[in-house]
Order: structure tokens, then C-alpha cells, then sequence
């Protein structure tokens, strides 16, 4: 029997335990994360012998509480889950538990906080909480995570309706369901053989620890096969197109850039891509779609660029622009492709591309000279002796460490890489010693033709004075090259810097025999006089070399008045006089100077030229337009902007210009739009040769292009909007439901 005194002492004994375990309550999220993690982490080693000795110390507590007396006997109960807890006013707004994974609160889950410190694995939220103790319950309830999670759920329900702000909530199916969604993502954005890899990542993950995965194996389903990983990446497709496809459809005016290849499987595959702006005027590029066709005519072509904007609901009467690679299937004037989509649309003007434009030019003008043909080949001829040896390698890199020379290699020049030809001069001109050195030394001791040969033409004051030449006049068209190759590049590119980059190269050309200081003509001659460089290797002249010295040798001023006479001055007036046909008649496009500062004050004739081509109904509403915007360039607010500058602003929706001249931003939205250049397609296609690799050769069709759609334009994987792709995941009846009967997402079939 208890006496008194004992009843007095266990009630105080109670009431200190009680304001003990007050104060514990207090110390925050950090307690209840670590210590509720090794309880977790206990449970999942020791297994089923953990819990069988929680039930043996709650028996034997049960019996030292009969012992003591019936009073205390209602303290203990069995160990587990209180289903009592659901009834609780304090608990049942947010607790729900899951058999064999824990105690989970609602909110915090479905407004997830991210964590501020430790660890990102929390009791409640992440996992279950496996210490099933109410003071776990009451502490979870005093977190900040918590209270954040019930003042954003009041705030949802008050802007929402109940339905809307419980659909949310994220179930461990749901989450299997994500987590699978991530990792085909993953594979495809990193451009990974999915079908291949796919399961086994899922079983990799399942080894670090995402259990969930284990609810996606129900019976012979376990969501692995081919079928549903393709259904799945159609899914995924949808979903980074749907946004796009949606601000296309916003955009007040669309360019297309097209272009064909043909890929591993010998298919031809046609590319469109997409230019359009936001209510901002920014512009954007996006990757359209990739189908096969069976031929490269052109009625073909425009067959399926026809199909594709239809598929894609894609508004053809605000297509203004057309991008193409300048081939002639593609801008014949009798039944090109740009012809008969002009045809149907007449407001749409075409432009061949203006990086394949200007290695046209250089091709041209290297073309126009004998010497300057045959030195490209004779690159590439350098380049293949050292590639398709180790041991000419080894001799090179030898006599580049002699002579202190580093990065050493010869370049390849190929003409799908309209830079390459730039940096393989570059790298010759700084190693043209060790070049030489290299094959001396091959022609010497090894008595290699193919060396001796090479030297020979090497040896030379013409192909010397030619590598410093390229070397002083590529960089300029490689700069170009590069402005031309940017993504959302637009006509203020040709008009402003190829006269530019014309004007460098006339004068070096004018230079003549007093080159600027820091170019590499003005070294040409020190450097050859140079004992410890290529005054080494007796350059010569190619008659002295050939007749073993018959001729009386050229003095230094004749060589070099031979090679500007015969190499030098025929190259640069080709190559200026290619760049000024294909670049400086911009046609239509130059109309749009109109709306730059420098032209405001006599420029109405460019105006009516615009309106009578893309807004003729509103021919007269553009001058009346024009009359008052013309000021605003002169004394306006725009007096002290670019081009560049003035058109995105006036393009722009959401500023007060879109609103005092609405067809006036609408040309300036089409000026921009309208591509100069097809070098996006010319990234599918490198997409593609990587998506579609030999291995993958019978990747084809609408899987082909989704996994080009997401490496492409698919955001990073944190940010993927993967909610919406698991509710057209269900959208479809699935075996896979979570525990919630009434759940909007698996249960409203």
C-alpha cells in the first residue's frame, strides 16, 4: 500500500519531471533532429530486436506500476503509435503516420521550408519520426519549421479553396512517383542512355537510402519497363514545352532558323528552332522540334515545317522571319523553300545565315589566290603527319621543351568549324620553331619523305610571311565569327560591325611595308633574322630552294614586294570585296535603321518601306506613329540610346512606348525577332550527334526530339517543376495509389 508520504513524494517527484521536460521542449529544432535521427538510425540496425526490448521494458514497467499502485498504471502503455494522438486537438490537424516508416506531419511537408542548419534530413518532414512519444509531438509543434508551415497553410486556405489547399499534400507513393521523374530527367538532361540506365539508377538510389523507391514495385509492376520510361519522357517533354509553347503563342512576333543533316542512321533530320520575345522585349531561342524526312527536296521540307506548326498550334500569321543556311534547296528564287512559304506568307522575309556567309568570304578569297588554296591544304597535311604517329608526336613535344615552348599542337582545319583555320594559325605561329625543328630532325636521322617534303614547303619566306599574315587578319574574322555564332543574335550585328571589322582589314592592307607596331608582319623580318629562331632554318625563297642555289638569291625588300604583289594584296582585295557583296545589301533589314537616334531626322521613306511589308493595313497609323516617336530620337528620352537599346525599349509591353505606339513596337519587335543566322540548328545538330550516337542509332522519332527538348531547354533538376509532371503522371489510371483515399492526384479515377 503507498502511503501519504509516498504520494507525496512521487507527486513532487511528477511536477519535476514535468518542468524538466518543459525546459527540454524549449531548446528547438536542433535537439529534436538529432537526437529523433540516431533513434531512427538505432531502430534501422538493431531491426526487430530493438523493438522487442522497448516492449520489454514497457512490460516490466507495467508490472513495477501495478506494484506501486493503480494510480500510476494509467502512465504506461504499450509501445508504438497512440491512435489516440488522431483525436488529439493539438496533433490532428497535421499528424498522420505510415506502418514501418514513422510519425509524418502534413504541413510541415507539404509547405517544405528548406532547412537554415544541420541536417537536411528531418524527423516529421523527410522521414518518419520513430520515437512515438507525445513530448516529441508537442516539441515538433514549437519548431519555427512548424509554426512557418501553419501560417502558410492559413494563407493558402484563406486565398484558396480547402480542396486546392490540401491537394498539395506529398504521400510516399507521390514521392516514389517524383523521385523517379528526377532520375529519368537526370539521365536525359545529362543526355545518358535512359532505357539503360534508368533501372539501375533507381537501384542505386534505393542503396543510399531512398526507401520510397520500394513503393513503386507493386506485384510484376515495378514502373521500369520501356514502355513507361518512354511514357515518362513524353511526360517530362510536356512539360518543358507547355511554357514554351504558350509565350510562342504570347509573342507579338516568331522567327524560325531551319536547317537538315543527316545523322548516325543515314536519316535526314530537319531542325526548327524558335525566336520570340516576352511582354519585357527580351528575346529568346528555344529548340522547336526535329522530325525526319525522306528526302531533302524542298516541297518536302516545307511539307513538314507546315506539319510542325501545325502540331504545335504555333501562329503563322505572326511568323516574320525565316533563318536558313543560304543552301540553294533552301533560298531558290524559282521553288526554294523560303519561296513557297513567301508564297503563303508574304510578310515573312528570308535571310541566309550570316556565320556560313562569312566562311563563304573567307573561302572565296583564299580561293582567288593559288598560294593561299594550297596553304589550307598544306595545314591540314601538318596536322595529319603528327596525328597518325605517337613517335613524330614525341619528336615535336621534345623540340618544344628544347626551345621552352608549351601547349603545343597542330590544329586541325576543317570546314564545319568556322574558327578552326584561326587557331590553327595561331598555334603555328607561336611553334613554328619546334615545328621545324621537328621536321629536320624526322628528315635527318629517320630520312623521312613525307618530312623532308613538308619541310620544304615549310621552309619557306611565303608560306612564313603567309602564317603572319593569317595570323594578323583571322583574329578580326574570328571576332566576327563569334558575334555571328551568339544566340540571339540580330541584323544590328551586320550593320554595325561588318563595316567594322572591313575597315581593320583595309588598313592593314594600306599598312604596306610600314605594318603597325605589335602585328606580326612588323616581327616577320626580326624574327627571321633571329639566330635562336627561325634564322635557324635558312628560310629561303621556293626557286632557290628547288634549284639548289642556280639562282642568285633575293634580297630581303624583293621577297617581300614579290609576296605582296602575288599573295598578299590579291588576298585582302578578294576578301574585301567578298564581305562588301554578301554582307553591306542588307535589303529590308537595313530598313530598320530608321529607328536609331543617328537617322531620326529623313529616314520616312525606310518607315513606309517597313509598314508597306509587315503591317499594311496600318500603313497609315506607322507615319502618324512615326511623325511624334522621330522627336523622342531627337530630343527625346532615346537621344542618348543605341539602336539596340531604343528598339528593345519600344518592343517592350510593359513600359508606357508599347502604349504610345503600338505599331511602331511592333516593327521593332519583328526587327528583332527576325534571325541572321542559322547557327542554333547547327547546336541541335552537335545535340544530336551526342543524344544519337552509334550505340543509340534507333533512337528516332518524337522520343528523339523530347530527349533533344529537354537537354536543351530543360531547366536544371532543381528547378524542374516536377509537381505538374506527376499530375499528368496520373492523369492516366496507375496500379501505384497512395494511402489517401481522397486524394485529387491516383484516386479521382
Amino acid at each position: 500500500m503507498c502511503t501519504p508520504g509516498h504520494n507525496a513524494i512521487n507527486m513532487s517527484l511528477k511536477g519535476w519531471l514535468v518542468s524538466k521536460r518543459k525546459r527540454s521542449d524549449d531548446r528547438g529544432d536542433e535537439e529534436e533532429t538529432g537526437h529523433a535521427m540516431r533513434v531512427g538510425q538505432s531502430r534501422g540496425g538493431e531491426g526487430a530486436g530493438q523493438d522487442r526490448r522497448e516492449e520489454q521494458g514497457a512490460t516490466a514497467a507495467a508490472v513495477r506500476g501495478s506494484e506501486v499502485g493503480g494510480s500510476e498504471r494509467a502512465r504506461h502503455r504499450q509501445s508504438g503509435f497512440d491512435p489516440g494522438w488522431m483525436e488529439d486537438p493539438r496533433f490532428k490537424p497535421w499528424l498522420y503516420n505510415i506502418a514501418n516508416h514513422g510519425m509524418f506531419c502534413r504541413l510541415c511537408r507539404q509547405h517544405k521550408q528548406a532547412p537554415k542548419r544541420g541536417v537536411s534530413t528531418r524527423p516529421f518532414i523527410e522521414v518518419g519520426c520513430m520515437l512515438f512519444r507525445s513530448d516529441y509531438l508537442d516539441k515538433h509543434a514549437a519548431t519555427r519549421h512548424h509554426q512557418e508551415s501553419v501560417m502558410a497553410h492559413a494563407a493558402l486556405i484563406q486565398g484558396s479553396s480547402v480542396l486546392v489547399a490540401f491537394d498539395p499534400v506529398i504521400t510516399l507513393e507521390h514521392e516514389a512517383v517524383i523521385g523517379g521523374f528526377k532520375c529519368l530527367y537526370h539521365l536525359t538532361k545529362k543526355e545518358h542512355a535512359h532505357h539503360t540506365n534508368y533501372a539501375d539508377l533507381l537501384e542505386l538510389a534505393e542503396l543510399l537510402g531512398c526507401q520510397y523507391f520500394e513503393k513503386l514495385k507493386i506485384g510484376r509492376t515495378n514502373y521500369t519497363s520501356h514502355r513507361i520510361i518512354d511514357e515518362m519522357l513524353e511526360i517530362l517533354g510536356t512539360v518543358v514545352e507547355e511554357p514554351i509553347l504558350a509565350n510562342i503563342s504570347a509573342s507579338v512576333a516568331i522567327g524560325l532558323e531551319v536547317d537538315e543533316t543527316t545523322g548516325v542512321s543515314v536519316k535526314k533530320q530537319l531542325d526548327v528552332h524558335v525566336r520570340y520575345m516576352d511582354k519585357n522585349g527580351l528575346l529568346y531561342s528555344q529548340f522547336l522540334d526535329l522530325v525526319t524526312v525522306s528526302d531533302g527536296r524542298a516541297d518536302t521540307i516545307v511539307k513538314a515545317i507546315r506539319t510542325i506548326l501545325t502540331k504545335k498550334n504555333i501562329p503563322t500569321q505572326r511568323i516574320y522571319g525565316l533563318g536558313t543556311d543560304g543552301a540553294a534547296v533552301m533560298t531558290g528564287r524559282v521553288n526554294g523553300v523560303a519561296k513557297q512559304l513567301q508564297d503563303t506568307f508574304p510578310w515573312m522575309v528570308s535571310v541566309a545565315c550570316a556565320a556560313h556567309r562569312l566562311a563563304l568570304c573567307c573561302k572565296d578569297a583564299s580561293s582567288g589566290v593559288a598560294y593561299m588554296n594550297s596553304f589550307r591544304d598544306l595545314l591540314q597535311q601538318l596536322h595529319l603527319y603528327f596525328r597518325n604517329s605517337a613517335n613524330r608526336t614525341a619528336v615535336l613535344q621534345a623540340a618544344a621543351e628544347c626551345l621552352g615552348l608549351d601547349n603545343l599542337k597542330v590544329k586541325e582545319v576543317k570546314d564545319t568549324r568556322w574558327l578552326s583555320q584561326a587557331m590553327a594559325v595561331s598555334n603555328l605561329q607561336r611553334n613554328l620553331t619546334a615545328v621545324l625543328a621537328a621536321l629536320a630532325e624526322e628528315t635527318e636521322h629517320k630520312k623521312c619523305p613525307t618530312a623532308k617534303g613538308l619541310y620544304g614547303f615549310l621552309a619557306t619566306y611565303r608560306f612564313v610571311a603567309s602564317v603572319y599574315l593569317q595570323a594578323d587578319v583571322l583574329p578580326h574574322i574570328s571576332r566576327l565569327s563569334r558575334l555571328f555564332q551568339k544566340e540571339n543574335v540580330n541584323f544590328l550585328a551586320l550593320k554595325v560591325q561588318v563595316p567594322v571589322t572591313m575597315a581593320c582589314l583595309r588598313a592593314i592592307k594600306d599598312a604596306g611595308d610600314h605594318q603597325p607596331p605589335g602585328s606580326f608582319l612588323s616581327k616577320l623580318h626580326a624574327d627571321l633574322d633571329n639566330p635562336a629562331g627561325l634564322g635557324a632554318y635558312s628560310i629561303v625563297h621556293e626557286e632557290e630552294r628547288n634549284k639548289r642555289g642556280t639562282r642568285k638569291g633575293l634580297t630581303r625588300e624583293e621577297l617581300w614586294a614579290r609576296f605582296r604583289s602575288q599573295v598578299m594584296d590579291p588576298y585582302f582585295d578578294g576578301l574585301l570585296e567578298s564581305l562588301e557583296r554578301r554582307f553591306q545589301n542588307l535589303d529590308l533589314l537595313g530598313a530598320f535603321h530608321a529607328l536609331s537616334p543617328q537617322a531620326a531626322t529623313g529616314d520616312e521613306a525606310n518607315v513606309q518601306l517597313l509598314a508597306g511589308k509587315f503591317l499594311q493595313a496600318d500603313c497609315n497609323e506607322v507615319l502618324q506613329e512615326w511623325s511624334s516617336f522621330k522627336q523622342q530620337l531627337i530630343v527625346g528620352p532615346f537621344k542618348d540610346l543605341d539602336q539596340q537599346q531604343v528598339m528593345q525599349e519600344l518592343a517592350s509591353e510593359v513600359g508606357e512606348w508599347g502604349l504610345l505606339y503600338p505599331s511602331l513596337s511592333k516593327l521593332a519587335a519583328i526587327g528583332l525577332t527576325i534571325p541572321v543566322s542559322s547557327v542554333n540548328c547547327e547546336r541541335d545538330f552537335s545535340t544530336l550527334n551526342r543524344v544519337k550516337t552509334d550505340l543509340r542509332n534507333r533512337l528516332q522519332g518524337e522520343h528523339l526530339a523530347t530527349c533533344m527538348r529537354l537537354s536543351i531547354n530543360g531547366p536544371p533538376t532543381r528547378d524542374f517543376p516536377f509537381r505538374r509532371a506527376l499530375e499528368l503522371f496520373f492523369k492516366t489510371p496507375r496500379k501505384i495509389k497512395c494511402s489517401q483515399a481522397g486524394c485529387q492526384l491516383c484516386h479521382h479515377h
